[in-house]
């Protein structure tokens, strides 16, 4: 069973500051890279939560999106939710 994703209203704002700040900075081409790279990212982390490496903050997980870019999530195990 996937887990269901939670995009924090903090983590919304954050990834949509992220954008404005690559649209002045990257091209369109990476920019929609960036973006269906963190989709896929976030469809394997609904169906296999503990797929990516723990950080040193107790029950966080990181993935890298880009060499510049790290997605943070939290395992809600009971409730079977991810949150961003």
């Amino acid at each position: 069973m996937a887990y269901k994703v939670i995009w924090s209203p903090t983590a919304e704002i954050t990834f949509e500051n992220i954008i404005k700040y690559l649209e002045e900075n990257w091209t369109s081409r990476q920019i929609e890279n960036l973006i269906v790279r963190t989709n896929e990212l976030t469809n394997l982390i609904s169906k296999n939560p503990f797929l990516f490496r723990r950080s040193e903050k107790q029950n966080i997980h990181e993935v890298l999106v880009t060499k510049h870019n790290l997605l943070l999530y939290q395992i809600n195990e009971p409730k079977k939710k991810i949150e961003y």
